[in-house]
């Protein structure tokens, strides 16, 4: 199957930044949201992105121009039915993923693959809510996805081996350096990084070291890029909750059981960067 046009819906952070690096690997791109707003923003983000390669001299304007013309919007999900592959990037909520492709199978062609890329949810559920089950598939993608390389190519129960081998090497297109992954739950990289965080959030609350002091003894002496409290807060502790959540009642382990004051900071409404605080204060 030849993939030449690409459907994303979700313009947000993580939909603006697919549509982003699927246009520079020379894709057509449909991008969909319920708002001409919430597309106005993406394409924005896009543009923004784009123009600091201008700013350093890594492309030119003109190809930029080229680049964005290749990039069409849309509200109307029926308009994704030209799509040869479509990709969500909507809230991590299941009930919403399932209603989503169970609609959009009413538009697709039935050689239409459908990707998610959520973080954490089962691929075998999201499937059993459509007729195509083996075309299928996540493709769970890191912020920010224009700079990070690493994606996880996430098989389904009834994935078939075509739609795996499709989507890896698309995601290889698209400059990235895929993992094969088996549907569990938070996949691979989340099911380690996650719980290493919640166990950085206990650290803290025992008191056993400050948040500055946490995240420095990971940076200095694991060597990671950022400590695992302001990744946190990158992160957004109301997702992240929600990640841990997920983790603990899929096992049902208490080895997975979120951290109280994670829970209270969310309760609080200090979500992290987004609200200006979270484990740090960023006013």
């Amino acid at each position: 199957m030849l993939v030449e046009k690409i459907g994303i819906i979700g313009s947000g952070l993580m939909g603006s930044g697919i549509a982003q690096v699927a246009l520079q690997a020379g894709y057509k791109v449909i991008l969909n949201d319920v708002k001409e707003e919430f597309i106005s923003k993406g394409i924005s983000a896009i543009r923004k992105n784009l123009n600091r390669d201008v700013e350093k001299g890594r492309r030119s304007a003109e190809e930029i121009e080229r680049i964005c013309s290749r990039l069409a919007t849309t509200t109307a999900l029926s308009d994704l039915s030209v799509a040869d592959l479509i990709i969500e990037a909507v809230f991590e909520q299941m009930e919403l993923k399932k209603e989503l492709f169970a609609t959009l199978c009413k538009y697709c062609s039935p050689d239409t693959c459908l990707v998610s890329n959520t973080s954490g949810l089962s691929i075998t559920e999201i499937a059993s809510a459509t007729k195509r089950p083996d075309k299928v598939i996540g493709l769970h993608f890191f912020n920010p996805v224009p700079v990070m390389k690493l994606v996880e190519v996430i098989r389904g129960y009834d994935t078939s081996d075509e739609t795996f081998n499709l989507i890896w090497d698309f995601s290889v297109k698209l400059g990235k350096d895929p993992i094969a992954v088996q549907d569990s739950p938070l996949f691979a990289v989340n099911r380690m990084l996650v719980p290493m965080i919640n166990e950085a959030i206990i650290v803290l609350s025992e008191g056993i070291a400050s948040a500055e002091d946490i995240d420095k003894g990971l940076r200095l002496g694991a060597g990671h890029p950022i400590g695992p409290l302001a990744l946190a807060d990158l992160i957004g502790l109301d997702t992240l909750l929600m990640v841990q959540e997920t983790l603990y009642n899929e096992t049902a382990d208490s080895k997975y059981r979120p951290a109280l004051l994670l829970k209270k900071l969310v309760r609080a409404g200090h979500y992290g960067r987004k609200t200006g605080r979270g484990f740090y204060n960023y006013n």
